[in-house]
């Protein structure tokens, strides 16, 4: 069974009136007490009770000095300064000018307090000892000497208790700005998280799909007159799903929490040396594939590796989706700081819509019906990953009405992130 904390802590008025009744009850009595049995120069009784009046006035303020901290410090000092400066008796009437001159520095505004706090401990440091210049006996003197030092302690303990305020307000706000910070921050992760999944998802789908997609039309077109063909083309679509399933569960691992049998189906990042292999794939969806490659002096970062390839697949399946069969060139060369991306088409060719000795798809939607694809993301996904390796990207027609895509990639990346 839960229990409610229950609070007994009392609102701050509701303590400051208190405060105040016990001061004004300790100056009065005390003042009283101390001076039974002697014959002072002023009773309080005097000029009609003006010696109560200044105790109690002093102390009443005390009530509302949260709210109005410097009207009630000049209103206890006054009070003090008339007090003393009619050589009304002495006694704890100090109390509450100690409380207002506390209040003023640790509710004020830091130096403009303080100097009112020191200008005003001097004005009265100045009255209580020429009040106290012929007082008897001497050594009563030291009592003066006690409300100048208690004042000035007054002062520096609500100082310290403002620096201290001002510290943790500063330090709560440092830690809610890291707060904030350390929630920005894991969602700018989960975003480039979310976007590097996309694109890969993209990159090995769109190609996939892409690929089907020719071969389904190669198969319909030649089921019945070159089966063999037909198996063959059959055989490379289940190829090619394959791939992309296992790319596709490579890609979505990262979701998973568990470990064991799972990790060990899983298939590493492509890179350039599945190239070869990409080009095969194809050739057999009908481009005739020219891959230019250079030996790297060292080996690729595997993260520039898999770059180079997701563009590259992303340009062919390009060229498949809306050009059709027609001559590629491929063009990968691993420089001293860069790798440098070259792929080219020669855009459609100019040929009959069916031809049973070449039963590949005509040079037109892969579909085969003729309708112009939709924009993708292809390449602003390559100009991606690009930038996030600090390269560069740039796609653009070719004045023999083909296509060329050109990627630099440095292999010390220095992009930003996401």
């Amino acid at each position: 069974m839960k229990h409610r904390a229950v609070s007994l802590r009392l609102p701050a008025l509701a303590q400051d009136v208190l405060l105040a009744l016990f001061i004004t009850v300790m100056q009065v009595q005390g003042t009283i007490v101390r001076n039974a049995g002697e014959v002072v120069q002023r009773p309080l009784t005097d000029l009609g009770n003006l010696g109560y009046v200044l105790l109690i006035l002093s102390g009443v303020v005390v009530a509302v000095r949260r709210r109005w901290p410097l009207p009630v410090f000049v209103t206890a000092a006054l009070a003090s300064l008339v007090y003393y400066g009619l050589d009304f008796p002495d006694g704890p009437g100090w109390l509450g000018l100690f409380v207002a001159l506390y209040t003023l520095a640790a509710y004020g505004d830091g130096r403009r307090s303080l100097v009112i706090a020191g200008v005003g401990t001097s004005v009265l440091a100045i009255v209580w000892l020429v009040a106290a210049a012929d007082i008897e006996p001497r050594a009563a003197i030291g009592w003066v000497f006690f409300r100048i030092g208690a004042s000035v302690m007054s002062a520096a303990l609500g100082e310290s208790v403002r620096s201290r305020q001002v510290i943790a307000a500063e330090a709560q706000q440092r830690a809610e700005l890291a707060e904030r910070t350390r929630e920005e921050e894991a969602r700018a992760r989960v975003d480039a998280e979310r976007l590097r999944i996309a694109r890969e998802v993209h990159d090995t789908v769109a190609h996939a799909i892409a690929i089907i997609n020719v071969q389904s039309g190669v198969t319909a077109h030649v089921l019945d007159k070159r089966p063999e063909m037909a198996r063959k083309a059959l055989r490379a679509i289940e190829q090619t799903s394959s791939r992309a399933l296992r790319e596709m569960r490579a890609i979505l691992g990262v979701l998973r929490d568990d470990d064991g049998d799972d990790n060990e189906g899983r298939v590493p990042y492509p890179g350039l040396g599945q190239v070869d292999g990409l080009a095969a794939k194809a050739r057999e969806a009908g481009l005739d594939i020219k891959l230019e490659e250079t030996s790297p002096a060292a080996p690729v970062p595997s993260a520039v590796g898999s770059a180079a390839y997701r563009i590259v697949q992303e340009s062919i399946t390009n060229v498949v989706r809306h050009v059709g069969p027609t001559r590629v060139t491929v063009a990968l060369h691993p420089g001293v700081e860069a790798l440098e991306i070259r792929v080219t088409d020669e855009g459609r060719r100019a040929a009959p819509g069916h031809d049973s000795d070449n039963p590949r798809l005509p040079a037109r939607h892969p579909s085969g019906t003729g309708s112009p694809a939709k924009p993708g993301r292809g390449i602003v996904g390559m100009r991606e990953r690009c930038q996030l390796l600090g390269g560069e990207l740039d796609a653009g027609p070719t004045p023999g009405g083909g296509f060329e895509v050109r990627a630099r990639l440095p292999l010390a990346p220095t992009g930003s992130r996401l």
